[in-house]
């Protein structure tokens, strides 16, 4: 019986070793080194200046440069690859960028802590995860100290409080792992309740509305308006139906900004964009065929 159980064992030892060796190479990985700055900054003005990136010989960002003020809106758009998701995450130091600097009120993001830059910036990715916790827990986790109630108001003002009462357990419901008890929309939502409670001086939402259907998505961009009063809110956004309203919007082709403006001033100036905005607004009308047109059955009966 040993002898069978190690043969069975067997077919599993390469993907332990492919495993160990990923495990390896992550330790390996240089530390960030952390900044000394404790005190968030004074303005919430988020300029990046000549920003290069590259995932390892691949350039995905080449001298960017753009200004996101307090209490504005700056949308980012691009076809897939353009490099949006890549600018979201250098603004809350996952990488650190090669060459040029990303500042938060003059102050480089090197130079913050890791503590007060997330003090600072909330940021909600289009791939949200959850603890496998009870949903009072998974909003909660956006300011610890915060008492039920608030978690609770911030869950309303996510629109997600009435999906909430009708699972099994309410707020003590258990989500599961990474939350797959709930829907893409759902947890879209509770990840907006988290920044709500968080409330964060910057927020920079990386495409919070891709995992919605329609009706889910309406009561997202709800959502969202509350999240962005008196905020300097950055929003990545492939349905550019939302962010039409957005004070300054920069297309993004291949890394480098194409053009730079409103939703009309790109209309009338920006052949990209305005190819995306035709390409989304014919999108919208898309059915898909509930029955099989009348000359198929003809032809088939015939």
């Amino acid at each position: 019986m040993p002898l069978i159980r190690l043969v069975e064992f067997l077919p599993i030892i390469p993907s332990l070793r492919q495993k160990a060796e990923k495990i390896e190479q992550l330790f390996a990985e240089p530390e960030m080194e952390d900044g000394t700055a404790t005190a968030i900054p004074g303005s919430c003005t988020v300029e990046f200046d000549n920003v290069t990136f590259s995932y390892d010989d691949k350039e995905v960002i080449r001298n960017i440069s753009f200004t996101a003020r307090e209490n504005t809106v700056t949308a980012i758009v691009g076809e897939s690859g353009a490099g949006k998701s890549t600018l979201a995450k250098l603004l809350v130091r996952f990488w650190d960028v090669e060459h040029g600097q990303i500042t938060i009120g003059g102050v480089d993001v090197r130079d913050l802590s890791f503590e007060t830059l997330m003090n600072t910036v909330s940021y909600v990715s289009q791939d949200i995860f959850l603890f496998n916790t009870s949903i009072m827990e998974n909003i909660r986790a956006g300011r610890p100290n915060a008492s039920d109630e608030e978690v609770i108001e911030m869950a309303k003002l996510a629109q997600c409080h009435d999906f909430i009462m009708e699972t099994g357990h309410g707020y003590a419901t258990v989500v599961g792992e990474s939350g797959d008890k709930l829907s893409g929309g759902q947890r879209q939502r509770i990840s907006i309740a988290r920044a709500l409670l968080k409330n964060a001086p910057i927020v920079v939402l990386d495409e919070a509305t891709s995992a919605a259907d329609p009706e889910n998505e309406d009561k997202i961009q709800e959502a969202l308006n509350g999240l962005i009063q008196g905020k300097t809110l950055i929003v990545i956004a492939h349905r550019l139906s939302t962010i039409v309203d957005a004070g300054s919007i920069l297309v993004l082709e291949r890394g480098r900004i194409a053009a730079t403006g409103t939703h009309q001033e790109l209309l009338e100036h920006s052949p990209l964009y305005r190819t995306m905005w035709r390409a989304h607004m014919a999108s919208m009308s898309w059915e898909i065929a509930s029955k099989v047109p009348d000359t198929i059955i003809n032809e088939r009966s015939g």
